[in-house]
């Protein structure tokens, strides 16, 4: 169905094609020329030293509200810390706003804006303003956040993805799907339970390491549509071949094995404390080298950047081959 005659899907907020299209053909559009949909967060201000002051802004809806790992709460700051790391900026300041449904708990809320005040706090943020709307009962999933944080880039940081080049390689900072997979486990559907725990966390211990790398040409962190978004993100950028190697991307067991089991790809699958970096081959193991000497001791070259038309190709454990194609159907709603 083409996009502007049908209606929105839970398929429009999952990362994927349809996300994608949603932004470019309505968003952006109606907004101007100021809008960049390509970065996690836009410059706003240089400083006299040439550094630069940074913003982002996000939304966080997740199902329950609570899962092991994290909630919502934490969720939310690490999301936009996140997206201000990976752009090459520390973050500074955030805002919260707080879209309660009518009859929530006091009790939960504060569970989760105490989570909140934590995780700030860990990320080295101030929350520094907000605001409150209520909803009639049956007209919210319970809590809804929205944020923005701002940040300071450092002048001598230059990343995206027109640096990105052939020959360059793939690495992730950790096992892919965590979330995800831990989200889903954590709704007790299809009679599945479990003690997998959500990676949402800050990153940015991971990219200040990544920043000392004079070969890293990009990074981004795998939220909604997983590792495979950001490879076909990349591709379609660049107009390059995305290789990802099946045998060397970290999966822990228990999300290889709930995917197994419904039917799911793990490479799909939205990660909250993972990078996803493009680095020159030349220094991609000393980046990998660098990370795990940190205590990230599942960090690995995921894949390549290949001459080749717009595409990204698994190379599977057996040696064979298969197309990952952007991602359409929304297999886990609410979950970030």
């Amino acid at each position: 169905m083409a996009l502007l005659e049908g209606r929105v899907s839970l398929a429009h907020g999952n990362g994927g094609r349809f996300m994608r299209e949603l932004i470019e053909e309505v968003f952006a559009k109606s907004f101007g020329g100021a809008l960049d949909t390509g970065l996690d967060a836009a410059p706003m201000l240089r400083d006299a030293d040439g550094s630069e002051w940074v913003i982002t802004t996000d939304g966080f809806t997740v199902e329950p509200l609570e899962f092991p790992g994290g909630d919502i709460g934490s969720l939310s700051v690490h999301g936009t810390v996140n997206d201000l790391a990976v752009s090459g900026a520390t973050p500074r300041f955030i805002t919260v706003n707080a879209f309660i449904e009518e009859g929530f708990e006091i009790a939960t809320l504060r569970r989760i804006t105490a989570s909140i005040g934590r995780a700030a706090t860990d990320a080295g943020v101030s929350v520094i303003a907000g605001d409150t709307k209520v909803v009639r009962r049956g007209q919210g999933g319970g809590l809804y956040l929205a944020t923005t944080g701002v940040g300071r880039r450092d002048k001598d940081v230059s990343l995206g993805l027109g640096r990105i080049k052939s020959g360059d390689r793939i690495i992730v900072s950790g096992t892919i799907g965590d979330h995800g997979t831990a989200v889903l486990l954590a709704r007790e559907q299809f009679g599945l339970s479990g003690k997998l725990e959500s990676d949402a966390a800050s990153v940015l211990p991971v990219t200040t390491r990544l920043l000392q790398n004079p070969g890293l040409r990009f990074m981004r962190d795998p939220t909604r549509g997983g590792l495979a978004t950001v490879a076909q993100e990349i591709a379609v950028a660049t107009s390059l071949t995305v290789r990802l190697f099946e045998r060397s991307i970290p999966v822990r067991p228990e999300v290889r094995g709930i995917c197994d089991i419904l039917g799911f790809d793990p490479m799909y699958l939205a990660s909250e404390g993972r990078v996803v970096a493009v680095i020159a081959q030349e220094t991609a193991d000393d980046a990998i080298a660098a990370l795990r000497s940190a205590g990230y001791v599942d960090a690995n070259v995921a894949g390549q950047i290949e001459d080749g038309r717009s595409r990204v190709i698994m190379e599977t454990r057996i040696g064979g081959e298969r197309l990952l194609p952007e991602l359409e159907d929304d297999p886990l709603p609410r979950i970030c």
